[in-house]
């Protein structure tokens, strides 16, 4: 199906926009008579363009722009979290290796380790630093995921769009 808006809802984006009506309510932007009669086409709403119709003349509700926003992190969250297990995965390899040939010298695993997983930690702290940047991280990983495919790795993140 092509049209998102045609796709069916489930009670849980009923229940959002029930609880983003009642903020609507509360803000003086419908009444409580114009409240219950949304609510009421809320609950019978059967696709994504029945919910956008009852919303259609309010503004954003803080709780979908807060919703909008942890479902980004915790996408963005899940991708830096698959980048880091390659980079952890080659690193182990790495010190397992200079175990293995009797860890003398210098900790040159160390180099490896930077290389690899620098990256994810600045992007963590972008994420989940106090001044979180999702544009600035998003733009990153979404960089190093094409310097990938252009080098000819075909790897698929599991679960996004790509």
């Amino acid at each position: 199906m092509s049209d998102p808006s045609q796709l069916r809802v489930a009670d849980a984006d009923r229940e959002q926009l029930v609880d983003e009506l009642r903020e609507h309510a509360v803000a003086g932007r419908i009444t409580s008579a114009e409240l219950e009669e949304r609510i009421g086409g809320a609950y019978q709403a059967t696709t994504r363009a029945d919910l956008d119709a009852l919303r259609a003349d309010l503004p954003v509700s803080s709780k979908s722009v807060a919703l909008a926003l942890r479902k980004r992190k915790g996408q963005l969250r899940r991708r830096l979290l698959q980048e880091s297990g390659g980079g952890l995965g080659v690193s182990a390899v790495c010190v397992g290796i200079w175990i293995a040939s009797g860890a003398s010298g210098g900790f040159w695993p160390a180099w490896v380790i930077g290389a690899t997983l620098l990256p994810v930690i600045r992007d963590s702290w972008q994420l989940l630093g106090p001044a979180s940047d999702l544009e600035t991280v998003h733009a990153r990983m979404q960089a190093r995921h094409e310097r990938r495919l252009a080098r000819g790795h075909r790897h698929r993140y599991r679960g996004l769009p790509w």
